[in-house]
């Protein structure tokens, strides 16, 4: 298997307020684990820029603008009370963008069989008019528009694993039939949406948990919910919306996954990709909080996609 990392030194720049959970050393971690020699064979890219027509295929043009003109030149904008821009968030965002439309581009071409971008703001929970959750753009959702506009891809899916439900990327798809989405998250938490009735027009899956589920709980959801709509649906793009803050160390819930649960679901998704769209797999980074199992759940991650085996483990890390 071939895989593109792409990420970007300014991602580390979008810096939040002192204390906020989505701080820079999120990557300084992934770029640390990611380092090591068990992922030599990646193939490694800088993030090019979004751009601003994409962007406009997800979010509103009043919207696009008010992100434009919120940049602070010093100190910290606020947008909502959780979600910040610095001088450099806009270029970070723009780096996220630009990393799923990079990607996209990289795997419908068969450059590469996948991609993980290691990126952020997150982008999962900005809606066509709204920012929040610490995200700005919504990457996942420009990057399945971008591959229709570029490919003709008719079918895109992008499913979610973050703990947090991806309420922007699932207003966004609502109406499109051609554009699915499943979620696994928990409830209730944080936004508040992702009830197994919120169906879209048939295109939407949520498998909503409860705090304290474990790994089985997960896997169950998922092989009775998501994996065989995506598998019906037939997509010709899969996108993962990988957010690793179900993981039991994560400060901001109460999911019990371990890495081991992100090495199976990461598999089986790649499985139904090998079916119907010769394996082409997008993975973008959303959440995760503890430094620890955050760098130790990318790392397998990423071996699960550049090897396409049960094997992949994390390779040994830091405490902290």
């Amino acid at each position: 298997m071939s895989t593109l990392l792409l990420s970007h030194p300014v991602c580390i720049q979008h810096a939040p307020p002192e204390g906020h959970p989505e701080r820079p050393d999120r990557l300084r971690a992934i770029d640390k684990i990611l380092a090591h020699e068990a992922f030599d064979g990646l193939i490694r890219e800088n993030a090019p820029l979004g751009r601003r027509e994409d962007i406009l295929r997800a979010h509103s043009e009043d919207y696009v603008h008010m992100i434009e003109q919120s940049v602070p030149e010093t100190g910290l904008e606020r947008l909502d009370p959780d979600t910040w821009m610095s001088p450099k968030s806009l270029e970070a965002a723009l780096r996220a963008v630009g990393a799923g439309s990079r990607a996209v581009d990289a795997v419908m071409n068969l450059e590469v069989n996948n991609a993980f971008c290691a990126v952020r703001p997150p982008g999962h929970h900005a809606e066509t008019r709204r920012a929040m959750g610490f995200c700005l753009y919504n990457s996942v959702a420009i990057a399945a528009h971008y591959a229709r506009e570029a490919y003709g891809a008719d079918r895109v899916a992008v499913v979610d694993f973050d703990v947090h439900h991806g309420n922007g990327t699932q207003e966004i798809f609502w109406s499109d039939s051609d554009l699915f989405y499943g979620s696994t998250h928990q409830m209730p938490l944080f936004p508040g949406t992702g009830e197994v009735s919120e169906t879209g027009e048939g295109n939407i899956f949520n498998a909503p948990l409860s705090a304290g589920d474990d790994g089985e709980r997960f896997r169950d959801a998922m092989r009775s919910r998501i994996l065989p709509a995506l598998d019906a649906f037939e997509p010709e793009l899969v996108i993962i919306s990988a957010g690793f803050d179900a993981h039991h160390r994560d400060p901001l819930a109460s999911l019990q996954l371990t890495e081991e649960d992100f090495v199976w679901a990461t598999l089986n998704l790649m499985d139904v990709a090998s079916r119907h769209c010769d394996g082409r797999v997008v993975s973008m980074l959303e959440g995760g909080y503890d430094l620890q199992g955050l760098a130790s759940s990318v790392a397998v991650h990423v071996q699960a996609l550049m090897r396409g085996t049960d094997k992949a483990e994390a390779p040994a890390g830091d405490e902290d």
